[in-house]
């Protein structure tokens, strides 16, 4: 082999530091072919579906499998990126990645890249593209900023279960939960402000709506409604606003367990009849908007207050890769690297 062949062929020189920011994921395609593979990999998790036994395969692969995809697909199409053929989740954390390695770019020796816990691309190709390029050290960035077992802690799994395969493994960190950091309760109330000034209407009610999880699960100990509530009462203390001025609700509810409560579409319904006119709604709990915040919030939830009498609904964006929110991941980062940079 000559020495030109030798020095082609041979890796990058390991010594870099990979940035991994991670979301939850998306289907490649909005059509039934498309959910139908995402859905497939997402509830047959048991982190997210935690009784994986006979009974729960047979329901998901002869009866969800074969319903549901067709009408998730037209709810995703309401939203889909058609000029890049993506969904707004694919778009954001791409654009989260890039304005990461942009802001951190004076330390020339991190890699930025991004993945999606399901669907693509995937924490596999992540971890590749970044060792690729040289880095044995990777901090994982779970893009989520209060923890549960079926969002962080299903990466720290698929990112075991990467490593399980390697000889040569790299060193990973992985960002904490960011529920009550002051940075990012500044980042969501310099939103609301911002997108209250522009309305044409003062909110009577601001509603947190988070994603909903079954009861059970926090009954075994997951602290995710904990973290919940003290990114609301911490929101709360920033805006000056009281517990019936800012409340806390839970979406997204899926079969028939009781989920988190107070159910978010019943709260619109509620407050409608009981003379609320005016609201505005925010999804802390989702870092990047996707579809659970701009249908099941922005269009049914809007519709299911206004069919009830409210008269004036606002949907505030996510921080996405807003300078604000930002400066919110660039912070984690940066603090989460001490060491290494």
């Amino acid at each position: 082999m000559s020495s030109v062949e030798s020095v082609s062929s041979a890796p990058m020189p390991a010594g870099r530091v990979g940035v991994l920011l991670v979301n939850l994921g998306t289907p490649d395609t909005a059509d039934a072919r498309g959910l139908r593979v995402y859905l497939k990999e997402f509830l047959s998790d048991p982190r997210v579906i935690e009784n994986q036994g006979l009974f729960w395969k047979l329901v998901l692969n002869g009866i969800i499998l074969r319903v549901r995809p067709a009408r998730k697909a037209k709810d995703y199409l309401k939203i889909w990126n058609n000029e890049l053929n993506e969904s707004p989740l694919k778009t954001i954390t791409r654009g989260q990645s890039d304005k990461l390695a942009a802001a951190i770019a004076d330390h020339d020796h991190v890699e930025v890249d991004w993945a999606m816990r399901y669907g693509n691309p995937s924490i596999q190709s992540g971890f590749d593209a970044l060792m690729a390029r040289g880095c044995d050290r990777i901090l994982v960035v779970p893009l989520y900023p209060q923890y549960a077992a079926a969002t962080t802690a299903t990466v720290f799994d698929k990112v075991a279960e990467v490593l399980l395969a390697m000889r040569a493994q790299p060193t990973v960190r992985f960002v904490p939960p960011y529920y009550d950091e002051p940075a990012y309760i500044d980042a969501l109330a310099n939103s609301i402000e911002a997108q209250l000034v522009t309305l044409p209407f003062k909110p009577e009610v601001i509603v947190a709506s988070f994603h909903g999880m079954p009861q059970k699960y926090v009954d075994k100990g997951d602290p995710y409604q904990t973290q919940c509530v003290a990114t609301v009462e911490a929101l709360r203390n920033r805006l000056n606003l009281d517990d019936k001025e800012l409340i806390l609700t839970f979406q997204s509810r899926f079969g028939y367990d009781p989920w988190l409560q107070p159910y978010t579409d019943k709260t619109m319904e509620r407050l409608a009849k009981e003379g609320v006119k005016r609201i505005a709604v925010l999804t802390p709990g989702f870092s990047a908007d996707c579809l659970e915040t701009l249908e099941e919030i922005a269009q049914e939830n809007a519709e299911i207050f206004r069919h009830a009498g409210g008269e004036q609904f606002s949907f505030i964006p996510c921080l996405n890769d807003s300078d604000g929110g930002m400066d919110v991941i660039r912070q984690l980062v940066l603090r989460e690297l001490q060491g290494w940079i």
